[in-house]
């Protein structure tokens, strides 16, 4: 029987030669960044990084987020109501201003064309001042003739009406032969496709020849077979005139800018 002892015939005698070092010795020394002169690595250790060194993102606050929602709130609100001061849609109801505009168009109506005021209405506010007259003035123009106005129906303001401006504050009005005449003279009106202009004996026309008051204008409609309009119920007064139809807009194949005409007798 052999006496070697079996260690030695495993070979692990070299391995375990220092087996009598301490354990942290064996494990240091086998350590790839042990040095020769017996001083510990230095090892990196990692160190969570201090909260005011920390990247949260910008801190948002409840009431920031509520004063923003306000301001935007505010200026869709002051954007609505300027555009609606300016411009404002309209549906044909109707075949009052056939052939021209049809029942069931969509236009929209230019309000700020005639814009006005009176300049004498803050002197009416002091004492003594009460019968200061009117001092109406348009910054841009009045009603034209062949304008196509949209405005308040004078025996029902409820109700908004469109028509074309045929005569104007001061001219003298006449239907006469199936023509309309003005100061004597008559008007050509080829939008009208040849119909004729008649006027009822029942109608305020049919008294004969009609002055058109101061701030007022005298109104029609293209269809002058169908149409109620100053010939029955006297001049409009501008104060009922909400604005110019503008732009149609619907049916998109319609689409366009509503043409002014103009008269020889403006020339």
């Amino acid at each position: 029987m052999d006496n070697t002892p079996l260690r030695h015939r495993l070979g692990l005698d070299k391995s375990i030669a220092s087996g009598d070092e301490p354990l942290h010795h064996r494990l240091s020394a086998n350590h790839p960044t042990a040095t020769t002169s017996g001083e510990l690595p230095q090892q990196t250790q990692w160190e969570p990084p201090l909260d005011d060194e920390q990247d949260y993102g910008p801190v948002i606050s409840v009431r920031h987020v509520v004063k923003e929602m306000l301001e935007t709130a505010i200026f869709i609100l002051l954007i609505f109501f300027i555009v609606r001061g300016i411009v404002q849609n309209f549906k044909i109801e109707g075949s009052s201003m056939e052939p021209s505009l049809h029942n069931g168009q969509y236009i929209l109506v230019n309000k700020l064309i005639y814009f006005h005021f009176d300049i004498n209405a803050p002197m009416r506010l002091l004492p003594g001042n009460d019968d200061s007259p009117q001092r109406v003035v348009y910054p841009f123009h009045l009603p034209q003739r062949g304008d196509i106005v949209v405005f308040e129906y004078p025996k029902d303001p409820r109700r908004d009406y469109i028509k074309r401006v045929i005569g104007l504050p001061g001219e003298t009005i006449e239907i006469r032969d199936d023509h309309v005449y003005i100061n004597g003279t008559m008007i050509d009106e080829p939008y009208l496709e040849g119909a004729a202009t008649r006027c009822s004996a029942s109608y305020v026309c049919g008294r004969g020849p009609v002055e058109v008051p101061p701030n007022s204008i005298y109104v029609m409609g293209d269809n002058r077979n169908n149409s109620s309009d100053s010939r029955e119920w006297e001049a409009l007064p501008l104060d009922n005139v909400i604005g110019q139809a503008w732009v149609l807009y619907y049916p998109v194949r319609d689409w366009g800018v509503i043409p002014h005409y103009a008269y020889a007798i403006d020339q």
